[in-house]
């Protein structure tokens, strides 16, 4: 059995993910020319997508076992290993990537972006003697880790935070009595999903509307908001007025959020919008979906056996349990207090990462422009 190393184990910080690496029966003559040894680099030709550029690299490390690149990745070699140290040209070729060098450098007429060969080969790289890149190479590694704990520290006071939000809301949500009800969502809401995007059929006035990669938990991502026609008939339809819940009918299916904002927003087909007949079950229904998809029983409502989708007939069916007014008054109270501290976590952790990855650029920039 060889270990194939594709694309889907690159990491963006450059290194290698070998949790998931495929195990297959690879015929002699093919193994070969694909053997990987240590020290070999292995760069990402093929692949990527909208937002993430081919062109990664990563070092391969590994002593014992036999491994091979796939056929959308490709191997590098040094020629001699006491010029260059691997390592030291690793770290340049991922900056390079870093830097959007390769960005330039591929195409994406077919659907799949596909790096330029022989202007990848063109790139210059420029060294100094194998004292001084090991020299770097030490104390690139040592600062990397260093990133590297501070991000796990990060993840970690992120994720005490939503575990003490989830126990909260756990024992909400199972102190039920006779006095709570358990409705379908049909019953108690109105719910649609927005407009098909169609460049060719559409018409009206270009408005900013929201897709399902806008929509978060309990928030939205309004930094990358498009546009689509619409028409003055359709604003009913298709704009979520505040107090609505947006949720994502695929990609990250049951994903929801409340628009909080005074301002109707217009939402796309990927999202369903509720409108519930009481105010205070909006929010309710949010951490109910949010704990369901934590402990992993929302998807028992998703249907599809690759991409999953949380269809109209099941938001419809989807049972909600209800207490009177007042103890969901008395929960949520409570529960908003630990929703913002996540949320203030959230974003400091979020600050935090973007500044890490800005300091990691800064630092290759630093060991190849001569500065470290």
């Amino acid at each position: 059995m060889v270990g194939v190393i594709r694309n889907t184990n690159f990491t963006k910080d450059g290194t290698l993910d070998d949790s998931d690496i495929a195990f297959i029966e690879v015929e002699a003559k093919k193994f070969e020319k694909r053997k990987l040894s240590p020290g070999d680099i292995i760069l990402e030709k093929s692949g990527g997508g909208p937002k993430q550029p081919v062109g990664r690299v990563v070092l391969f490390d590994k002593s014992e076992g036999d491994y091979s690149f796939s056929n959308f990745t490709a191997a590098i070699r040094v020629k001699s290993a006491s010029e260059v140290d691997s390592r030291f040209l690793q770290k340049f070729l991922h900056w390079t990537y870093l830097s959007g060098v390769t960005e330039g450098m591929q195409s994406n007429s077919t659907g799949i972006r596909n790096l330029d060969g022989d202007k990848y080969k063109a790139i210059q790289i420029s060294y100094p003697g194998i004292e001084e890149q090991r020299r770097i190479v030490t104390l690139l590694d040592e600062a990397f880790a260093d990133i590297a704990t501070a991000k796990a520290n990060a993840e970690k006071n992120l994720q005490n935070a939503r575990t003490l939000f989830i126990s909260y809301l756990q024992s909400g949500y199972h102190q039920q009595s006779d006095e709570w009800t358990a409705s379908r969502i049909a019953d108690i809401a109105k719910h649609s999903l927005g407009k098909m995007l169609d460049k060719a059929k559409n018409r009206g006035d270009l408005k900013p509307y929201l897709r399902n990669l806008n929509v978060r938990w309990f928030d939205f991502d309004l930094s990358d908001v498009q546009e689509m026609k619409f028409t003055p008939e359709e604003s009913d339809k298709y704009t979520a007025i505040k107090g609505d819940v947006l949720i994502c009918e695929g990609g990250y299916p049951g994903r929801c959020a409340i628009w909080e904002d005074d301002e109707p927003i217009y939402f796309q087909k990927a999202l369903h919008r509720v409108r519930f007949h009481n105010p205070l079950h909006s929010k309710w229904f949010v951490n109910y979906l949010y704990l369901m998809d934590q402990t992993g029983d929302l998807k028992n409502h998703f249907s599809g056996t690759g991409i999953q989708h949380f269809t109209g007939e099941a938001l419809a069916k989807f049972t909600l349990p209800i207490p009177p007014d007042k103890q969901i008054q008395q929960v949520l109270g409570k529960a908003n207090q630990l929703e913002a501290e996540v949320v203030r976590l959230e974003s400091i952790y979020r600050q935090k990462l973007t500044a890490l990855d800005d300091l990691k650029k800064s630092l290759l920039h630093q060991a190849f422009s001569g500065q470290l």
